[in-house]
């Protein structure tokens, strides 16, 4: 089954771990580009720095649930979204349409059923007027970073990234020069907010600057905003 993407960009709202991280494989392997957020209060601040195509969110969530924060996205957003939840009466699939979803999934369900379900959402979305966007490649120098496949090049040489890299490149790929807090990558990662993890970020900065530039100690692309955090500066 293939899907067709054209690189959108989906936002998976789930509680558990496990099945945020299960469904973002999924997307990801269908050629979807896919950021996980762990309650509704975590995917408000992503929604607050970046742009989504789609929005998936289980309903029985701790604090704000799924109807509550679908219909208040509903007042400043028109960002398709589905609802996932093991609640499967009709009662509740009305209540989940009458919040503002596009459509409602009961738990079990077979991912093929919401890759469909996904693509039938995406193609029948009205296009929305141009905006300034990413690039499908972002070029930076002898490297492109293909940004729909995720998929980072040397000329015809692949090079590798590990996860936390991809999702750094993700993440400054959808606002090239724009600078980027530590606070706000680790939000976006979903490792917490502890000042321990920001320093890791640093970490992580510094392997993948390895990657990408051909002066890793005087970088080029991915800068360091002194007081504020990084950006990347593609060509």
């Amino acid at each position: 089954m293939a899907a067709d993407p054209n690189g959108a960009h989906l936002l998976i709202v789930d509680d558990d771990r496990r099945i945020r991280t299960l469904l973002a494989r999924f997307l990801s392997k269908h050629g979807y580009l896919t950021t996980t957020a762990r309650d509704a209060a975590h995917a408000r601040r992503l929604l607050a720095g970046l742009e989504f195509d789609m929005l998936i969110i289980d309903v029985m969530m701790p604090g704000e649930n799924g109807f509550e924060f679908t219909r208040d996205l509903r007042i400043s957003h028109s960002t398709p979204i589905m609802l996932l939840t093991a609640r499967g009466e009709a009662s509740d699939r009305i209540m989940g349409l009458e919040a503002g979803a596009d459509d409602y999934l009961p738990k079990p369900f077979e991912p093929k059923e919401l890759l469909l379900r996904v693509n039938a959402i995406l193609r029948r979305t009205p296009a929305q007027p141009a905006r300034p966007g990413p690039p499908q490649n972002l070029h930076l120098g002898a490297f492109r970073y293909d940004i729909a496949r995720a998929e980072l090049w040397h000329g015809e040489s692949r090079i590798r990234l590990t996860s936390t890299e991809n999702a750094l490149m993700k993440i400054f790929s959808a606002r090239p020069g724009e600078t980027m807090s530590r606070a706000r990558l680790v939000e976006a990662l979903g490792q917490g907010d502890s000042q321990a993890q920001e320093r890791a970020i640093d970490v992580q900065i510094t392997r993948l600057r390895r990657k990408i530039e051909a002066d890793p100690k005087q970088p080029r692309y991915l800068q360091t905003v002194r007081g504020a955090g990084y950006m990347i500066v593609p060509d």
